[in-house]
């Protein structure tokens, strides 16, 4: 994994979330959840996705998802490119007029698909992002760990060019997000994927509060509920 230390993320107004994992874990349906709690509360909230989240996202994604073979170190330049318009043109605009950005991945995907599932260098990886995006870090980010064969069943039969991959690829990757939160584990929330998608979601709403109480009082749906789906940070369940 990376030795150098994460440079220091430049300042901004808002609040950037990032929601991480495997194919599968759930991640698109958490950041929906969190975008109805935020906006009822009244936010302003950006929900975007890597890649894809621009016009020219778009059709990078066309290309990395549903085309033919890319080239491991073409396939994670293509990525990086990708963010750096990403983060120029959406995330960092908003961040800067007070915004809640979420995230359906970001760089830390690139580092757990290309650099740990894709055997590149973590750091090359990390760097080439970090010098994509200008350093630009989330405030949290949310990894949502699922088993290959979780998320296997969770598609059911629906696969990418990535999500065509066999069970170790999967395992691989799962494995790099894991390193990834043991390493930094004060950006993470680490939740185990397999558990019910409301309690999750009430876990991310307490794990804002904490860390922002400026954000006021985050309510989900039904309340509070039996204490399901906790903080798993460091552990591959």
């Amino acid at each position: 994994m990376p030795t150098t230390p994460t440079p220091p993320t430049p300042g901004h107004a808002g609040l950037f979330v990032a929601f991480e994992g495997g194919d599968g874990a759930g991640k698109s349906t958490q950041a929906r959840l969190l975008r109805d709690t935020l906006e009822a509360a009244g936010h302003e909230v950006v929900l975007t996705r890597e890649p894809g989240g621009t016009e020219l996202g778009a059709a990078i994604r066309q290309v990395l998802l549903h085309g033919d073979h890319v080239a491991p170190r073409a396939e994670a330049l293509l990525f990086a490119a990708d963010r750096a318009h990403h983060v120029a043109t959406v995330v960092r605009p908003a961040l800067e007029r007070g915004a809640v950005v979420l995230t359906d991945r970001y760089l830390d995907s690139s580092v757990a698909y290309q650099g740990q599932a894709r055997a590149l260098s973590h750091e090359d990886i990390r760097n080439i992002s970090l010098w994509a995006t200008e350093g630009l870090l989330p405030d949290l980010t949310v990894l949502l760990d699922v088993s290959a064969a979780q998320g296997r069943a969770r598609r059911e039969g629906v696969h990418d060019r990535l999500e065509r991959e066999d069970d170790a690829f999967h395992e691989a990757v799962r494995q790099g997000f894991v390193l990834l939160a043991e390493r930094e584990p004060e950006r993470y929330l680490v939740l185990d994927a397999a558990g019910d998608p409301a309690v999750l979601h009430r876990a991310v709403c307490r794990e804002l509060a904490s860390r922002r109480p400026d954000l006021g009082a985050l309510v989900p749906a039904g309340g509070e509920g039996p204490e399901a789906g906790q903080r798993v940070a460091g552990e591959a369940r």
